[in-house]
């Protein structure tokens, strides 16, 4: 549980940054050297998956290195499920970090605090900034500086069978909480199947925080806000959704559940992210038929609005880097718009640059369908470097809630001040 940065961190961060501010490969003025005088080498970690997106990482770092021949990369794939407590103790040692690492951008906030990363503002990393969509360079934000390139992105949406829906004779995917219920109700009835899938893990419900005009905190108040009356209105629309819409909930095994459902035709429409459609189309009632497979944002809340949180990765430049210029270069080849357009044709990744969503890469249902629910609905989880933290006593809350352990608004009072221990200063609403 952190109060704080320790005095141990502290001391390492102090000596990140004087590491960073003596580095050889700085000019004195703080401007970037020439691209052609920069050398060096550089390792990367990269939290790809090892078979069948980390070929195109490693070919485009042959492309990096070809054109800039007095850099070499030292490639690492690391397991996202290792990397984050990996970079945090050698950042926090000063032994044995990458020069850049590629993040979850929920981790953002939390290095940066740390003073693990450097800020990349004015750096070629950064280069063409405006052409990045505003949902995932809002990710690399933390107290007014930017601390990551945006690489891929992706956010939750509304992932529906039309087969089902023709059955049940709905003409379009539900707009509101209310619809999705109802319209859950009618697939039921005249189709035999299940109108959803609930899924209880507290990332996925942020579209219903969101849409009723809730969140986890403000820190601008310095308040904990998750047991607000939108909160409560939230949790009470999702224990709706469990007890009148949902397909009973294995709470041991839920995900995999779910997506077993879903892609064999059992359940009609899922809350879900673009990292499943792969999966997806696997099952009895999209392979072979991939236009059964319909997208749209998650439905809106009281709130009026319907938003959904923005995932995927950035590259973050180690604070302590002695090859800082040549790690600028490095991000900039890695975001820019051909490689972004290459990761996106060879992995079915989303990109972040509003110009690499070319023909070809639009090509891609999958990409085509989440695009315009990126642009209309996804936004940043709270700026708080404890945001990854929350997510655990909220989850086993929310589980209890659902289960019908705890009432909504016991439950949210319990979150709550489990989170002000997680959050020293911050009062409850």
């Amino acid at each position: 549980m952190r109060r704080g940065i320790s005095i141990a961190a502290a001391v390492t961060v102090i000596a990140l940054s004087a590491t960073a501010c003596g580095s050889s490969d700085n000019s004195s003025s703080g401007k970037p050297k020439d691209p052609k005088a920069v050398s060096g080498t550089i390792t990367y970690w990269d939290t790809s998956d090892a078979a069948t997106e980390a070929p195109t990482y490693k070919a485009l770092i042959q492309q990096f290195e070809a054109k800039y021949p007095k850099i070499k990369v030292n490639y690492q794939n690391v397991p996202f499920t290792d990397v984050e407590q990996k970079f945090k103790s050698a950042a926090k040692s000063g032994k044995g970090a990458p020069d850049v690492v590629r993040t979850d951008v929920g981790l953002m906030a939390e290095y940066a605090s740390l003073g693990y990363i450097a800020p990349l503002d004015g750096t070629p990393a950064l280069q063409n900034a405006s052409d990045f969509n505003s949902g995932p360079m809002n990710t690399a934000k933390y107290n007014g500086k930017t601390y990551g390139a945006p690489s891929v992105t992706d956010t939750l949406g509304l992932l529906y069978n039309k087969d089902l829906f023709k059955k049940a004779g709905i003409s379009k995917a539900p707009t509101t909480w209310d619809e999705f219920v109802a319209d859950a109700k009618t697939i039921k009835k005249k189709t035999g199947a299940y109108g959803t899938y609930l899924n209880p893990d507290s990332y996925f419900l942020l579209p219903l925080l969101y849409s009723n005009g809730a969140d986890m905190a403000d820190p601008s108040a310095k308040k904990i806000t998750i047991s607000d009356p939108p909160a409560v209105k939230a949790l009470t629309t999702a224990k709706q959704i469990d007890d009148e819409a949902s397909m009973k909930v294995d709470f041991a095994n839920a995900y995999q559940n779910m997506q077993t459902a879903f892609k064999d035709g059992k359940v009609a429409m899922l809350i879900q992210g673009p990292w499943s459609v792969s999966d997806d189309l696997t099952g009895s009632a999209f392979k072979g038929k991939e236009d059964n497979l319909g997208y749209a944002p998650v439905p809106a809340g009281a709130g009026g609005k319907a938003q959904a949180p923005t995932g995927g990765h950035n590259l973050a430049v180690y604070q302590g880097s002695t090859n800082l210029d040549a790690s600028y270069l490095f991000t900039q080849f890695m975001t820019s718009t051909a490689s972004q357009v290459t990761i996106a044709e060879k992995t079915g990744t989303l990109p972040t640059r509003k110009s690499a969503y070319t023909s070809a890469v639009l090509a891609n249902a999958k990409i085509a369908g989440f695009k315009p629910i990126l642009e209309q609905t996804a936004r940043p989880r709270v700026a708080l470097p404890q945001v990854g933290s929350l997510f655990t006593p909220l989850a086993q809350n929310y589980v209890k809630i659902l289960q019908g352990d705890e009432s909504v608004k016991a439950g949210l009072d319990t979150t709550a001040k489990q989170f002000q221990q997680l959050l020293p200063g911050y009062s409850i609403g």
